[in-house]
């Protein structure tokens, strides 16, 4: 995610903190000091830094459950509204997913209990929701925000941990994309009523309402282009119609390809057909701007581009372009000579004239 700072390592996955909770971390600081002072706001940071502990530990808890079933997480990231661990992909069993989206809360409420049962001789359950008050125990505010995590989390608006797991449950009595489309429509409605709720209480609410909309539309679409490339090869997704470009092409034989065709990505290929690189619109435009127009495509082109036999499954595709996050894979044939090129945007677009022509069928 852009504008996220590494802060570590654990088990093999990166730490991230996202810009806007430092931002986030410095403007509640600042308030607190103003209205209560120099030791309120210490207290208040205090609190929101193991807060965000225990944020991590949840997703800890879903990342080590992933783990079990060989899913990996490269990073997890932290902002104002909560943790992001990016799994690589999610379980594909209803059970496998059941798990993984229990694990979370789980660490939550184990937490609770090591609070509960280190204050139980000292705690009030009156003073222990006043969560902003610094006058009430720092451990008994942790203990009631891990009982309002936990709570929060699993209200079953997908894509929160609720929503996953009111999407596995229904997932082991119906297909999946059934499944998800149920749960995603909830995650919407969710996500309306937070927002309602945020403009009259707390304007937080919208922005996690705005979270959850995109991400529950995300994961409904995601589903839908997985049930689509079922039983699918790459070369029934991929472009076969390729604008390329020679080893010895400049940034200038590139900008008129771009402005003549509608790609966003030239393959660079020689006069056999071996491919040597990629050139995309991203690189293109930057490197524009460092050096000259006559700079040869091969000083700045990506050259590990990530490659696909056009008679693998698509699903293949899918993950290979999920797990490298390139903006294309080369599609090859046996020698080892390009024959296309395939992106999420063409499998977007197969996805909609699938739902156009529900009928329709690859031949």
């Amino acid at each position: 995610m852009f504008w996220s700072i590494p802060i570590g390592v654990i088990a093999g996955t990166v730490v991230k903190l996202h810009i806007t909770f430092i931002l986030f971390l410095v403007w509640l600081a600042g308030m607190q000091w103003t209205m209560a002072g120099f030791e309120a706001a210490l207290d208040l940071v205090i609190l929101i830094v193991l807060i965000f502990a225990c944020v991590v530990a949840h997703e800890f808890g879903h990342i080590f459950a992933a783990r079990r079933y060989g899913i990996r997480t490269p990073e997890v990231i932290l902002s104002p509204i909560g943790g992001i661990a990016n799994l690589e992909r999610m379980p594909d069993k209803p059970r496998e997913e059941l798990i993984v989206a229990l694990a979370g809360p789980a660490v939550n409420v184990v937490i609770a209990l090591i609070l509960f049962f280190v204050l139980r001789a000292t705690i009030d359950f009156e003073d222990i929701l006043q969560i902003e008050n610094p006058a009430v125990g720092l451990a008994a505010r942790l203990m009631a925000v891990n009982i309002i995590l936990v709570l929060f989390n699993m209200i079953p608006a997908f894509p929160m941990d609720g929503g996953r797991v009111l999407r596995a449950l229904l997932a082991m009595r119906m297909p999946a994309p059934k499944a998800t489309r149920i749960a995603g429509r909830i995650g919407q409605a969710a996500a309306f009523a937070f927002a309602i709720i945020g403009l009259f209480w707390n304007p937080i609410l919208i922005i996690i309402a705005v979270f959850v909309y995109l991400a529950a539309s995300a994961e409904v679409e995601q589903t839908a282009v997985k049930d689509v490339a079922q039983g699918i090869r790459v070369e029934h997704a991929m472009v076969t119609v390729i604008e390329t470009l020679p080893p010895g092409a400049t940034l200038a034989d590139a900008v008129e390809a771009l402005v003549r065709t509608a790609q966003k990505e030239f393959p660079v290929v020689d006069h056999v057909g071996y491919p040597h690189g990629l050139m995309t619109r991203d690189i293109l435009i930057p490197a524009l701007a460092k050096g000259s127009s006559r700079e040869p495509v091969e000083n700045v082109m990506m050259r590990e581009v990530p490659t696909i036999s056009a008679h693998a499954p698509l699903d293949d595709g899918m993950k290979r372009l999920m797990e490298t996050r390139a903006p294309a894979l080369f599609v090859l044939d046996r020698a080892g000579h390009l024959v296309g090129l395939l992106t999420s945007e063409n499998i977007g677009e197969m996805v909609m004239v699938r739902e156009m022509r529900p009928d329709w069928r690859f031949k």
